[in-house]
């Protein structure tokens, strides 16, 4: 059923692509909830892409799945499909959503029906962290974004995302940042610092729900959101126009240089790869805040080249859990020998991180380098340095390690993971590099978004 599911939902969603590409915009309004609420759903250039990326990556962690939780011999797996479905259900609703009500009900539905999948477990440390997870992205979803739509919908009359924004001539001065500062930290899931504790908490859950927590739905739902937001609310040209929106540039700069820092001191592998997506994420959010089109496309672009190679990073260390029960870095000596399929589609990953040819992260750190010298922003230009020099930190000794280093004597014997985990990985890795070779759906679908902010 589950692989069923997402099948058809992945060749709905490729479907509709001709018609975005064509330059429609369907759309459909279910029921008006409030006075000038509605509960409405189009389909636009950014949010097709993500719908996308959502549904196709849905089948190969369902794929995977079944290999690791049969492997781990989880329990409750019926439960942990359909909430899995329901999670990829409300990722399409908010890639959809036509206005800002829409998207506050699927963001919250997202939400809840992820924490059963992070506390799938149910020993007292997994419910301990899944309820940080839940606390926080309800405490900032009800505490801070709720009130920015709500005063949204006072000043500009709708909640509806309209090219170019709706709040232009509505709002002005330090209000602009205030507002802009409600939205990105109550859109928790893009992990801006310090609204981030949720995402390390979630590491807790069995590692296909990692896979979507880091890849396909949520954090990209998030960083999606802040995107969404900053083109069809505010109106790129509307926030370059303010002063008092600059801020948020230097709040992702900021989220990216700790938390690399953080990934860097980090001994186990999963907490790791938790870090690197927070700091990932704010490329995103710069790319965005940025606000000129080569960097639009870029924080798109990184969208899918994040997902494609930190979704490979999650399912290579859950089919190390399965097949060797190892969970630290200094446990990954000599590994490779063992699980060469499993390491080399980790390796891959690891270089799409950092931004080295021919993985998809080159192509958008290109776009977002590019956005960043037609700015003359050197704020972002040194970020990028930067951080690309910390991810190399982290991840090279791993894959140095995991290849060049003999494995200490004693170790367990064992070979791959399930067939059906190791081929999810391995696609997934083509998929890394595949991106950096044929991007040309996406860059097109973006080059419409750009067009019509121009």
């Amino acid at each position: 059923v589950t692989l069923s599911s997402a099948g058809a939902v992945a060749w709905i969603g490729w479907g509709v692509l001709p018609i975005v590409f064509a330059g429609g915009l369907p759309g459909v309004t279910l029921a008006e909830v409030l006075p000038g609420s509605n509960i409405a759903f189009e389909i636009e250039p950014l949010g097709m892409m993500f719908a996308l990326l959502a549904s196709s990556l849905w089948i190969v962690n369902s794929v995977y799945s079944i290999g690791y939780m049969r492997g781990a011999n989880e329990k409750n797996q019926t439960r942990f499909y359909v909430m899995f479905a329901v999670s990829l259900a409300a990722a399409i609703g908010i890639a959809f959503a036509g206005n800002l009500f829409t998207l506050f009900l699927c963001y919250e539905i997202l939400t809840l029906s992820t924490y059963p999948l992070v506390s799938h477990k149910g020993d007292k440390n997994t419910i301990n962290s899944a309820r940080i997870y839940l606390g926080v992205l309800l405490t900032t979803s009800i505490g801070l974004l709720l009130p920015a739509i709500i005063w949204t919908y006072s000043v500009a009359g709708t909640g509806d995302f309209v090219m170019g924004g709706i709040l232009d001539g509505k709002l002005s001065g330090p209000a602009v940042g205030l507002l802009l500062g409600l939205f990105v930290f109550g859109i928790g899931k893009a992990a801006v610092l310090p609204v981030h504790r949720w995402l390390p908490a979630a590491m807790v859950a069995p590692t296909p729900v990692s896979a979507l927590l880091h890849a396909v739905a949520v954090v990209k739902a998030g960083v999606f959101t802040v995107t969404k937001v900053i083109v069809y609310i505010f109106g790129v040209d509307f926030l370059f126009a303010e002063p008092s929106s600059s801020w948020l540039l230097y709040a992702a700069a900021f989220t990216i240089i700790t938390a690399s820092i953080v990934a860097l001191r980090q001994t186990n592998l999963k907490r790791l790869l938790a870090y690197s997506t927070i700091a990932q994420l704010s490329y995103v959010v710069m790319a965005a805040a940025i606000l000129k089109p080569l960097a639009e496309i870029g924080a798109a672009i990184h969208m899918l080249a994040h997902a494609f190679g930190k979704i490979t990073l999650c399912f290579a260390a859950g089919a190390i859990y399965v097949a060797a029960k190892k969970t630290e870095l200094h446990q990954l000596k000599g590994i490779g020998r063992r699980m060469p399929i499993t390491m080399t589609a980790f390796t891959i990953g690891a270089l799409s991180m950092i931004g080295v040819p021919p993985t998809g992260g080159f192509v958008s750190k290109w776009y977002i380098l590019a956005g960043a010298f037609e700015a003359d922003n050197y704020v972002a230009l040194a970020t990028i340095i930067a951080s690309t020099v910390l991810n190399a930190a982290y991840f090279l000794p791993i894959v140095y390690m995991i290849w060049f280093i003999k494995e200490e004597p004693g170790g367990k014997e064992h070979g791959e993971a399930p067939w059906q985990s190791v081929l999810a990985l391995a696609i997934t890795a083509a998929l890394t590099i595949g991106f950096f070779l044929f991007n040309g759906p996406a860059l097109e679908l973006e080059r419409q978004l750009v067009e019509g902010m121009s």
